[in-house]
């Protein structure tokens, strides 16, 4: 008999929420659309944002790896008189001390990268060798860099094939003496297609080259003064063995999961296994502050929706003050009133948060048709997870939860009997 009582009581409690909510029925629909306006822009920032960073990201790994693997010995740079003299007592002066940094490379680059794909995580593998020159057209002389590449594994890797604007990446498989330059560089050579440029090492080593590609990173530094050889020709240049390389560059499926795999290579790789965040701290700080300001943007505007909800509420609770009276008189109790009131705020939580969902997802895609003609891009960017809406919704509910609770506890302990006598 009770539980039939209660589940009449609980029902009747449901058709005063819903006749209060329903009989003024513009104070319902603006407080949805408080609610909505937050989780619609909580839903466009974060968008946005992940977006922005996934652009950042796209540009920045376009050249740059996951994992590095490179060798610069530096153990041999040491002072000889203090291993010779191993009295403590000895005295010594040195003037004119110079220090010399040996930088070897890596000269078993097959065996290394025999290990590397042995190792599950890893999705890409590619050798280069990287050393500074002079490009040298007429009377202009630039200074920049070459890297000489496996052509086949570095697109692979970077998708550098998809970003040659003039000629053919494959072609330096098939022309030894080809080289692929960037765009900015071609126009300060003041080159074309075909065209030959000589390459001038520091050390004297001179050849000339003929452009068989031009290349567009929408990365300006590597535009201007990066140029691509085949790691034959390349090694040809430094005079080092086929199986040597100065760098090896690796991807992984996940690439912010890159401690595990850095801890376990190196006790079996005898060079310097550097993971992309400790070489690029300033990048992963960029990301990480655009997070916390697109977070706190959104976290703002669910608070200004919650303050406008809790407004709403409140003035429904002071028009329904002797309504609250007479029902506590016919016995409802004041843990009914604060259920009723906070039914109220549920449904306007719930229909708030699936139409701003909706609504922020439209504006996310106008948005993303807006023209953006740069670095690459086309339109502004915008990228859509998951969470971000699951997240929109649960933030939206809660915010209108909190902010119904305080008015409907307030409620639940009015005195039935101060209020009736006025």
């Amino acid at each position: 008999m009770n539980r039939q009582l209660k589940i009449k009581k609980t029902g009747v409690n449901k058709l005063i929420a819903s006749t209060h909510l329903t009989s003024k029925i513009w104070q319902t629909v603006v407080a949805v659309m408080g609610v909505m306006f937050g989780v619609s822009m909580y839903i466009f920032m974060n968008s946005f944002m992940n977006g922005v960073n996934q652009t950042q990201d796209d540009l920045a790994f376009s050249t740059l790896a996951h994992v590095r693997i490179y060798n610069e010995d530096d153990r041999r740079s040491y002072n000889p008189v203090e291993d010779f003299f191993t009295n403590p007592g000895t005295l010594f002066n040195i003037r004119n001390k110079k220090s010399i940094q040996y930088t070897d490379g890596i000269k078993n680059t097959e065996q290394v990268i025999s290990i590397l794909e042995k190792q599950p995580e890893i999705t890409g593998v590619t050798p280069q060798l990287n050393f500074s020159v002079f490009f040298r057209n007429g009377s202009k002389k630039i200074n920049g860099s070459i890297s000489g590449v496996e052509v086949a594994t570095e697109n692979q890797m970077f998708g550098i094939g998809n970003k040659v604007i003039s000629g053919d990446w494959n072609e330096l498989d098939f022309q030894k003496s080809g080289i692929v330059i960037g765009t900015v560089l071609a126009q300060t050579l003041n080159v074309k297609l075909n065209d030959n440029i000589n390459v001038l090492t520091p050390e004297g080593v001179s050849k000339n080259l003929m452009v068989v590609g031009i290349v567009e990173t929408s990365v300006k530094e590597i535009d201007k003064s990066r140029a691509y050889i085949n790691i034959a020709t390349a090694r040809q240049f430094e005079g080092k063995n086929f199986d040597y390389s100065s760098d090896i560059q690796i991807n992984l499926l996940d690439r912010d999961r890159t401690d595990e795999i850095v801890r376990r290579l190196q006790p079996l790789i005898p060079y310097q296994v550097e993971s992309w965040q400790t070489a690029n701290e300033q990048l992963l700080a960029a990301s990480e502050l655009r997070n916390i300001i697109a977070v706190a943007v959104s976290l703002t505007i669910l608070l200004v929706a919650g303050f406008g909800i809790y407004n709403i509420m409140n003035m429904t609770i002071n028009e329904k003050i002797r309504e609250i009276a007479i029902l506590k008189a016919m016995g409802f109790s004041g843990k009914d009133i604060l259920i009723i009131f906070l039914t109220q705020a549920t449904i306007i939580g719930l229909v708030g948060g699936i139409t701003g969902v909706a609504f922020g997802y439209a504006i996310s895609s106008m948005v993303n048709q807006v023209p953006f003609k740069v670095a690459g891009l086309a339109t502004l960017p915008i990228s859509y997870r998951t969470e971000d809406f699951i997240l929109a919704i649960v933030f939206g509910i809660t915010t209108t939860l909190v902010a119904g609770y305080l008015p409907a506890r307030k409620a639940s302990k009015i005195d039935p009997v101060v209020i009736i006598r006025g």
